[in-house]
């Protein structure tokens, strides 16, 4: 019994104190509040340097030519992070259906893009973007559509997108693309 005396005696000085120095006690939350909401604030930086300095990498279209398709389709989803779209997945490989990256693009819209790491002597072709048309809307869910190849476009697949809609991003357009300089393919 003593020991529950004394537990109630502690509680009840612990509560004045607490009501004497209660501008302590506010002054700690706003204080553990501001440390949360810098440490939060310092993550996301963190992860914007890192989407930065991964799309620095990604500067000169030699570097894509030196990945593997599936670090291509990577990267393109980095681009696509880096410039605002969420709901990012690589989502390419076998069965894949004609998408290697789905995305939310800034403006609400679904896109899907088809990664092509060709070498500068094979183009992109007719069947390719087709495959594309094919799938993106019905299969995927997706309003937009894009191409992005490292090297070019044969001008049937070039008519074809131009056609139908569907972004063609050639060598030069993604290069313009990772530097900055050029537009998005959903822009």
């Amino acid at each position: 019994m003593l020991g529950g005396t004394a537990m109630v005696a502690l509680a009840v000085v612990a509560v004045r104190w607490l009501g004497q120095h209660l501008w302590l006690v506010a002054a700690l939350v706003l204080v553990a509040a501001g440390v949360a909401a810098a440490v939060l604030h310092l993550r996301a930086r963190a992860r914007q340097g890192e989407l930065e300095a991964r799309a620095e990498q990604l500067r000169h279209i030699e570097s894509f030519l030196r990945m593997s398709p599936k670090a291509f389709e990577h990267a393109l989803a980095d681009l696509c992070r880096r410039d605002g779209c969420t709901n990012v997945t690589v989502v390419g490989g076998p069965g894949d259906l004609a998408a290697d990256v789905l995305a939310t693009t800034p403006t609400g819209q679904r896109l899907l893009i088809q990664a092509k790491r060709y070498g500068p002597r094979t183009s992109v072709g007719s069947q390719d973007v087709q495959q594309v048309n094919g799938t993106y809307r019905d299969v995927h869910r997706c309003q937009l559509a894009a191409v992005v190849t490292t090297s070019s476009f044969t001008k049937a697949a070039a008519a074809f997108c131009a056609q139908v809609g569907i972004r063609a991003v050639d060598r030069r357009a993604l290069a313009r693309w990772a530097e900055g300089t050029g537009r998005p393919p959903w822009a």
